[in-house]
């Protein structure tokens, strides 16, 4: 027998509950359905660092950043770098959310006691001309409380739904197919899976014990991306970065599969941009995995030299921070899919951090003693200097040989040659014995340096990389790192999804990773960091009020 809602909405990560949440706010009643348990209550947003796109914040004011809507959409419109026809509706989102980074998202979300930790990050810093890729001034706002912290406003308000009868949750419900009646979609049907209760992020049971059927006026479809199934992302992969890696890590739960992504497709909805991804090279294997394949990324500080698989520097401005998918094209050129930093003990201290609410305990747990400690440690912080001793991709050594040796052992090769090594750490030592150089990644650190925030927290003081005083050596194997789907359905700026045939679909809405982040990839081919979980915020927002609205 078939349950009655307004609006089902496929999906319990961070854009379903901001869609979810803001029906149940219009007074119109709710279902959300979701494979998983209600132990994955907020799906990837959760494990995130919970890092937020703003423009123009208070935060960036108080550290002397002068930004601007004009200058933000200078660097959005350079590095989506949109040039397909099917671009029409992403470029409007992108201009929508530009609008609503610098305007009222800020408030919106501290008007539910989201708060943002007060150094700004830089992220994705570009290199190339002003019209290029990049963020030309630092936009990376850490939530406080990280991913946690993102997701815990709308899970308080979904409950509080919950209670008054306004939102269901339907865990452990997998969606099989969309029902469509006269052109019109109507609900959803599947079957319930077997109640699991492994931990968060785990691989679930998916052994079936029931069907179910729902019918509500509207679907909203916030299911997520492909970043988990490692099969479909080498499917969709661009053929403009070359072949896809042999061997890649997951960023994400394997529940990111998307499976749904499949079934909305062959109920008839259009799908664009599916060759536009954004995955990592910083990624490291996680000691403890949660997940299969489990990886983590490094978020680093501009100091870290950067080699190849065979013992090349990177190109500028192919540095840390820089430019993700032009260094992820550049590494898979050369053959191999994985890259090698170099650095010191110093370098490690002050400029690693790791992705994700778990490697963060401090941000994570809220506690300002705790954050203190990462600029006073001697150590780098405690889950850095975990992986730095028990990491199977870090390396540590007094001596550059005794490194370089470790360092092809492990890749299983010799490709690394000691003295072009040594060479390359020697001319660049020379360069920063100067406070000027030609070197283009030191005129890069002494750049960050300029800016308070780095040098407070993330760029170490410059040194010669082969200072005994800074030891001892480190190297660390990078790995390529699934992550994001920026394709996704066409909608319009309702979140309405459009047809095969061009038409909108009736009663269908789109929102999150499923809707490219909104319009079918409003980020285009390149993102500017922090602009994910805001693209969930803002597509989940705007598909949720519009479906109230819409229905009866």
């Amino acid at each position: 027998m078939a349950d009655e809602a307004d609006v089902i909405v496929v999906g319990a990560g961070l854009a379903g509950l901001v869609a979810a949440t803001e029906i149940a706010s219009a007074g119109k009643r709710v279902t959300v359905v979701d494979q998983e348990g209600e132990q994955s209550l907020g799906g990837q947003a959760f494990w995130s660092f919970g890092g937020l796109f703003l423009i123009d914040s208070p935060e960036q004011r108080r550290l002397g950043i002068k930004d601007s809507y004009e200058l933000a959409h200078q660097d959005w419109m350079g590095t989506a770098g949109f040039d397909r026809e099917e671009d029409l509706w992403p470029r409007r989102w992108a201009e929508a959310y530009l609008a609503f980074a610098a305007g009222e998202k800020r408030s919106w979300l501290r008007a539910m006691g989201h708060r943002i930790f007060p150094v700004v990050g830089w992220a994705e810093r570009g290199g190339y001309d002003a019209m290029g890729h990049g963020n030309s001034v630092p936009r990376f706002h850490v939530t406080w409380g990280t991913g946690p912290g993102i997701v815990e406003p709308f899970v308080q308000r979904a409950r509080e739904a919950e209670k008054s009868g306004r939102l269901t949750f339907k865990f452990r419900h997998r969606v099989d197919g969309l029902t469509i009646a006269n052109g019109t979609v109507e609900g959803v049907r599947g079957t319930i899976l077997e109640s699991d209760p492994v931990a968060r992020g785990v691989s679930s049971s998916r052994k079936v014990i029931a069907e179910f059927t729902l019918r509500a006026q509207a679907v909203v479809v916030a299911s997520g991306g492909i970043g988990g199934n490692h099969e479909l992302v080498r499917q969709n992969w661009p053929a403009r970065l070359g072949a896809p890696p042999a061997e890649m890590i997951s960023g994400v739960p394997e529940y990111v599969d998307g499976r749904m992504i499949g079934i909305t497709e062959q109920a008839g909805a259009r799908l664009i941009n599916r060759d536009r991804m954004w995955h990592y090279v910083e990624g490291i294997r996680n000691w403890s995995p949660i997940w299969p394949r489990h990886g983590i990324r490094i978020l680093p500080g501009p100091s870290s030299m950067w080699f190849d698989a065979a013992g090349r520097r990177l190109p500028s401005p192919l540095f840390p921070g820089s430019d993700t998918l032009g260094q992820l094209e550049y590494i898979l050129a050369t053959g191999y899919d994985y890259s090698w930093f170099v650095l010191t003990q110093s370098i490690i201290k002050k400029e690693f951090a790791l992705s994700g609410s778990e490697q963060n305990p401090d941000l994570t747990g809220r506690s300002w003693l705790m954050t203190a400690r990462r600029a006073t440690n001697k150590g780098a912080p405690a889950p850095v200097e975990a992986f730095k001793k028990q990491g199977a991709d870090f390396i540590v050594r007094d001596n550059l040989a005794d490194l370089v040796r470790a360092m092809n052992a492990l890749a299983g090769n010799d490709l690394l040659k000691l003295d072009a090594i040594k060479a390359q750490i020697e001319a660049r030592d020379r360069e920063i014995e100067n406070p000027y150089a030609k070197d283009a990644q030191i005129l890069n650190i002494h750049n960050a340096r300029r800016y308070i925030g780095d040098r407070l927290i993330r760029t170490a003081r410059p040194h010669r990389i082969l200072d005994p005083a800074h030891g001892p050596l480190i190297a660390v194997k990078l790995n390529i790192l699934t992550r994001k789907t920026l394709g996704g359905f066409e909608t319009d700026l309702d979140g309405r999804v459009f047809g095969k045939d061009g038409q909108i679909m009736q009663g269908l809405y789109a929102a999150g990773e499923a809707a490219g982040f909104g319009g079918g990839g409003m980020h285009g081919y390149r993102a500017l960091e922090g602009t994910f979980l805001g693209g969930c915020l803002f597509s989940g927002r705007i598909a949720g009020r519009a479906a109230a609205k819409a229905v009866l």
